[in-house]
């Protein structure tokens, strides 16, 4: 049988991702074998302190370092199942919204536990650390980490306690064509927790925008971020900068950044958030300098 736990309300509505929950049967007390099917699962085991029990990960686990030495078993939409199998798991880790609906019922006839979950803003990442430490036996470390993941998101919150004015921030993750990321989405929370306003809220969870809509948007911030690849964003860097009849090029406020800091859902969110706000609001971060 198959073990599939939600951790978040929101149910995708793309055929080719976990739509509903599944039948579930019993986790194992302790895994000892674990493959996770998508980076940012991987990354919050190896903080939870048991990297050590990863037997495969996907192509796209690149951190910690470490996870670069695990067995791949393909990307998390384009999964090997015979290496899956031959990895003789306990518990898979998977992703609601990316690891195929197909090859996780392919697992359940394998006889694979599977948990699935997915964070979609900073505190279900918390609560997801929660229940993957107990999950995993790591419930110590769980409560660490999120005593200080607290500590930090109430250190930022009172840096901008009083704020009055939000600035218009538009956070770039692509290139060609420009694309942003909407409301329901990690980018979209970390914005507001720090303090702005997202130019790209609206229905479309990664909307795109042609160079005159962001322009007549009129940013007072512009993030842009390398996922695109290093050449490619430093030129998007420039070419914003050379446009001063926008606020945020006009005052200087063009930035670029790791994009891995805000868009996997894991503890790195909370230096996301942290540059975020002192990007946003300088002001309140000088004095703490």
């Amino acid at each position: 049988m198959l073990t599939l736990v939600f951790l978040t309300p929101e149910v995708t509505a793309h055929s080719s991702t976990l739509e509903r929950p599944l039948p579930i049967s019993p986790v194992p007390g302790k895994p000892e074998r674990i493959v996770s099917l998508a980076p940012n699962i991987t990354e919050l085991v190896f903080a939870l302190g048991r990297g050590d029990r990863i037997v495969g990960v996907t192509r796209h686990c690149d951190y910690p370092p470490e996870a670069l030495d695990i067995p791949s078993v393909g990307s998390y939409v384009h999964l090997d199942l015979e290496r899956i199998a031959a990895l003789r798991p306990d518990l898979c880790l998977a992703v609601k919204d990316g690891n195929p609906k197909e090859t996780v019922l392919r697992l359940e006839s394998l006889g694979i536990p599977v948990y699935a979950m997915d964070p979609k803003n900073l505190d279900e990442v918390l609560r997801t650390v929660q229940e993957l430490g107990e999950l995993i036996g790591a419930e110590d470390q769980a409560e660490r980490l999120l005593a200080d993941a607290n500590q930090r998101i109430s250190a930022v919150n009172k840096a901008l306690s009083g704020v009055s004015r939000r600035p218009a921030v538009f956070f770039q993750i692509g290139g060609s064509p420009v694309v942003s990321a909407g409301s329901g989405t990690l980018i979209d929370d970390l914005i507001m927790r720090a303090g702005g306003r997202n130019l790209a809220a609206g229905p479309v969870r990664y909307p795109k925008f042609s160079r005159e809509e962001i322009i007549a948007l009129g940013p007072d911030v512009l993030i842009v971020t390398s996922m695109s690849g290093e050449s490619e964003s430093h030129r998007a860097l420039e070419q914003w900068r050379r446009w001063d009849s926008i606020p945020a090029a006009r005052d200087e406020r063009v930035f670029l950044v790791d994009p891995n800091l805000f868009h996997r859902g894991t503890l790195r969110l909370l230096d996301g958030l942290e540059i975020l706000a002192e990007l946003i609001h300088p002001e309140r971060f000088k004095a703490l300098q």
